[in-house]
This record gives structure tokens, sequence and C-alpha cells, in this order.
């Protein structure tokens, strides 16, 4: 009996993304339903009492099991044995990945998600207004360092967290092409993280990403756009 994998999620959250992003490399098959989760939906909620996305539903021989939020799916991904691996066995590569996801998961999604997610997107769907032009600046000065750590990594190493790609570039990509659909990454100043995510953005993993499209919030027009 196949495994059938429910993922509820939001097109423009970047936890969401990484699920979808981990689902596409392994090549495994799942249906979406898309969820409102600042309108605290009685659904999600069920699945997760946190009320936030993503919620990865998989119904098979073991029953069902409700998997709440990005590392127990991501974790749960990486247990079956089909597709690419993304988490490294050996130790110091594993650990760095592991680092490298909760920089972006905590660090990242704080200094600029909360900034410049929220000014931009959040205030848009939750009707709060016009977008405060000092917390933009904020943070597009924290996008900026977060980028030179990024350029830095990706012009030592051949991906994020050393040899081969793993959660690391998902988490990395998931976070930033958000912040690019809003048009706020300054690529072209950082050349090395430009090539790294040009190669992150033609897996054909992402490719249901670049199609994403939020109703009155349209993306940057070199969102899609392989050469930038």
């Amino acid at each position: 009996m196949p495994v059938d994998r429910l993922l509820h999620h939001f097109p423009l959250d970047p936890f969401s993304r990484q699920v979808r992003l981990a689902l596409g490399e392994k090549r495994l098959p799942f249906r979406e339903a898309v969820v409102r989760y600042w309108e605290q939906p009685e659904e999600l909620l069920r699945l997760n009492p946190s009320g936030l996305p993503p919620v990865l539903v998989e119904s098979g021989p073991e029953g069902v099991l409700v998997l709440c939020e990005s590392r127990a799916i991501l974790d749960r991904l990486e247990s079956v044995e089909t597709g690419a691996r993304l988490l490294a066995e050996e130790p110091l590569e594993r650990a760095e990945t592991l680092r490298l996801v909760q920089w972006f998961d905590r660090k990242f999604d704080s200094d600029v998600n909360g900034l410049l997610l929220h000014e931009k997107m959040e205030k848009r769907l939750l009707g709060l207004g016009a977008p405060e032009l000092a917390l933009l600046r904020r943070g597009r000065e924290a996008l900026r360092a977060h980028l030179g750590y990024l350029d830095r990594l990706a012009g030592e190493r051949d991906w994020l967290a050393g040899g081969r790609l793993s959660w690391a570039d998902f988490a990395a990509a998931a976070h930033l092409s958000v912040v690019d659909y809003v048009g706020e990454a300054p690529w072209d100043d950082f050349p090395a993280a430009k090539t790294w995510y040009a190669r992150i953005k033609s897996r054909p993993a992402f490719r249901p990403l670049l199609a994403d499209r939020q109703p009155g919030l349209p993306p940057a027009a070199h969102y899609d756009d392989l050469d930038f």
C-alpha cells in the first residue's frame, strides 16, 4: 500500500517551502492543502495546536501519522529510503548542516523576516496598513549582513554546509526565496551567494516554488527568471 502524503502549507511560508523542497528533491509525491494560517482555521488547529504550518499527514501501512512543523517533517522524510540524502552521516558536516538550519530558522527569521516580510507581506495579508520605513531599513541592513555571511560560505564551499547539497541549502533558499519574491534581495552585491542561489533555483524541486503567486501580492519581475 503506497503512502499518501497531504501537506498543509502556505506557499510563501519559508518553513513550508523547506518541506516542499525536500519532498521534491526526494521525489516523493504529495497532495497539497493551502492554509491561511493567520485566520487560525479549525482544521489546522486540530492537527497542530500551535496553528502554524507546515503539517504533513501520512496515511499508509503504519496508520495515520501527523507531523507538525518543518523539523519533524524533515527528519521523517530523511528516514525514507528513496531519493537524495539531505543530512550527511559524517559528524562534522552533519553538525554544520544542523547549525545552519538553526541559523536561518531562528536568527535569519528573527532579524530579516520579522521585519521585511512582516512589513511587506504579512501586513498586507492581515490588512494592517502601510509598511513602516524605519523597520524596512533595519530589515534591509540585517539582510545585507546575512547575505555577506552566506556569500563567504558559498565562496569557500561546494554547498553551504560542505561538499553536498543538504537541509542547510534548502533552509537558506526557502527563507531567501520569499525575500526575493517581495523584491528585497540585492543579489548583485553578493556574487557568490547569487551563483549559489541560481544553482538551487535551477533544480527541479524548486520549480513549484517559482510558480507560486499570492493574490494581491505579485512577485518581483525577476523572481522566476533562472538567469535573474
